[in-house]
């Protein structure tokens, strides 16, 4: 169970976005967010949520792409530790194949085909880590999905 008051709030605004349809809303609380956390200079953990989260919410992929690639850098500076005292279930590594798959998905987007390819192999590679949970299907659906995209490009 998620203890942090921070992560708390990314989470009402991933359900703004996700669930009921109002990603502008959530796009606001996700800046206001960010200035609070002090951007790219705050906690990592709530860096890389808020930044994956942010990266949804973004109209043209050269934004989304900022900001998947600033969830990708701050996830590489969370311990373990800090996770868990959060109350973050998921090991840090199970962040990473959403991260890539995201990434993944953006770069095809832009038309950048090999960095595509690339960070899907990379989601690959790490999604061993993931349970087989409602979450964990939902990225491997996902990673299903961009192979039969990539595979048709």
């Amino acid at each position: 169970m998620i203890t942090d008051p921070i992560l708390t709030r990314i989470g009402q605004g991933a359900e703004l976005n996700h669930h009921r349809g109002q990603p502008d809303a959530a796009r606001d609380l996700f800046a206001q967010l960010w200035d609070e956390i002090g951007g790219e200079e705050g906690d990592p953990l709530h860096v890389c949520v808020l930044a994956h989260s942010m990266a949804d919410v973004q109209d043209d992929p050269h934004q989304e792409l900022v900001w998947d690639l600033r969830a990708l850098a701050a996830a590489d500076r969370i311990k373990e530790e800090r996770a868990a005292e959060a109350g973050v279930t998921l090991p840090v590594a199970g962040l990473y194949p959403s991260l890539h798959l995201n990434l993944a998905d953006c770069y095809r987007k832009l038309d950048d085909l090999d960095h595509a390819r690339d960070h899907l192999r990379q989601a690959q590679e790490s999604i061993g880590v993931l349970r087989d949970d409602d979450y964990g299907r939902l990225i491997k659906e996902g990673l299903d999905r961009l192979t039969d995209q990539l595979s048709q490009a």
